[in-house]
């Protein structure tokens, strides 16, 4: 494969879930021979749970930082656009590729769609279909100004169907965070640190806790705390704990079973879900590694925008029902699902998109969709203002 009329590829970073997602891609462009170019927005920047993912991920330092910090969603993504604009200006890419839903996608997304280069959306048309929830605010604004809709699955594809995109606009290329694992797997596997924390591979359970609906009502968090005690009585549970869930979580008390450990790093974690009995969660990457590596998840939500990981993998939305936490749990230590992965979540999604990105013609050349309808089966729900 040549590069054709793409050269000069901005793409974007703000937060560790799209760290996972971007390496994949800057790897396959670069070496197909594009000019890359990484803008980390600073959105999540702790250097304790920042260096130790770039440092093993292999992820480059970023060309440009903008130190946005942390604020209101509102704050933040004024904040991002405005560091981000003169920067667009300034370097003139062809294409900014944005990842995932943080509020630095949609920032970065608005920014590039109003300034000329064209815009591309690594996980395009994942769908919770819960508008409380802010990534799903924008990962629905950012597709609409997208160009390129590059989604990770076929039901992804289908939901922008429905709302009314283009198939050339819509491009299947598979799970980038799957990539990351596959490369990395062998790494994590070495690591220590099941040994450092006297863990046996199969002997115990894995749970993360972060999302504010979760963690910031003293009364969803005491039952999601209660439910996992009493999943430790059949399974002993260990929990690294997120920053913004430490102090709640200890507030409440750890029921016994619970083991509190610091967050780890990405090869570490990798390793902890590889060697877990079971998985108990809240995050969607989480849904996604787990799916891969074979391991029983059981997601601690009402929703889920990658619904393809309950249909062909090994997850099972439970709800913050604590009765049904339990029961759904305890079903899966005594009969596991067999490992299912769906189709191109195979390693190399990100060499799928250098393929559309690159490989010029009608894509680079087309305008900005502006003729297709507005989405009709996507409603904000009537109550929610």
């Amino acid at each position: 494969m040549t590069v054709t009329t793409v050269r000069r590829i901005l793409c974007v970073a703000g937060a560790r879930p799209n760290y996972m997602k971007i390496k994949p891609v800057m790897d396959a462009l670069e070496a197909q021979g594009a000019e890359v170019i990484l803008v980390h927005t600073g959105q999540h920047y702790d250097p304790a749970m920042n260096d130790v993912f770039f440092r093993d991920l292999g992820l480059r330092p970023p060309d440009h930082f903008l130190g946005v910090g942390s604020g209101s969603h509102a704050v933040q993504t004024g904040r991002v656009m405005a560091a981000f604009e003169p920067l667009v200006e300034q370097l003139a890419p062809d294409v900014v590729v944005v990842v995932g839903d943080v509020n630095s996608t949609l920032a970065c997304a608005l920014v590039a769609a109003k300034g000329g280069p064209l815009l591309a959306h690594v996980e395009a048309g994942l769908r919770s279909r819960d508008w409380s929830m802010p990534e799903e605010v924008n990962r629905v604004a950012t597709d609409r100004i997208s160009d390129y809709l590059l989604a990770p699955s076929p039901d992804a594809a289908d939901n922008l169907r429905a709302e009314g995109y283009r198939d050339d606009q819509i491009h299947v290329v598979g799970n980038v965070m799957i990539d990351t694992l596959f490369a990395n797997l062998e790494r994590a596997k070495e690591s220590r640190t099941l040994a450092e924390l006297g863990l046996e591979a199969g002997e115990y359970g894995l749970v993360t806790l972060h999302r504010p609906a979760n963690v910031d009502d003293p009364a969803i968090l005491s039952g999601l705390l209660k439910a996992l005690g009493e999943v430790a009585t059949h399974c002993p549970l260990v929990l690294p704990v997120h920053p913004r869930a430490a102090d709640r979580i200890n507030a409440l008390g750890v029921p016994g079973g619970i083991r509190l450990v610091p967050p780890a790093g990405y090869l570490d974690f990798i390793a902890l879900q590889a060697g877990a009995r079971i998985v108990l969660t809240d995050s969607g990457g989480v849904q996604e590694e787990t799916t891969a590596l074979g391991v029983p998840c059981v997601t601690l939500r009402d929703n889920t925008e990658r619904p393809i990981t309950v249909e062909q993998g090994t997850n099972v939305l439970a709800g913050r029902d604590p009765a049904r936490i339990v029961d759904t749990a305890v079903r899966l230590l005594g009969d596991p699902p067999p490992p299912r992965r769906p189709e191109l979540w195979d390693g190399h999604a990100g060499e799928r998109i250098a393929r559309v990105l690159l490989e010029g013609g009608s894509a680079a050349e087309r305008a900005r969709p502006t003729d297709h309808p507005r989405p009709t089966d996507h409603p904000r729900p009537t109550d929610h203002h």
